[in-house]
């Protein structure tokens, strides 16, 4: 079976968009957690919550854009 070629930029690109989706995630995760933590008078419990939820976030994104952009969709 022959793999489809791609172009080092369409790499970069997914690359980019992996890291852009991880970080992200994970800083709206944070800052939620800090929000509802100064609400809630509840120091570290909701940012722990929100960096995991983040985090968790993140990853699945990650996996359904590697899963597209490898399916050929």
């Amino acid at each position: 079976m022959r793999q489809k070629q791609r172009h080092p930029i369409q790499a970069m690109g997914l690359m980019s968009a992996i890291l852009s989706q991880l970080v992200g995630s994970i800083l709206i995760g944070i800052f939620a957690g800090q929000w509802l933590d100064g609400y809630f008078h509840s120091k570290p419990l909701f940012l722990i919550v929100g960096l995991l939820l983040g985090l968790a976030t993140g990853v699945y994104a990650m996996l359904k854009l590697v899963h597209h952009f490898f399916s050929g969709d």
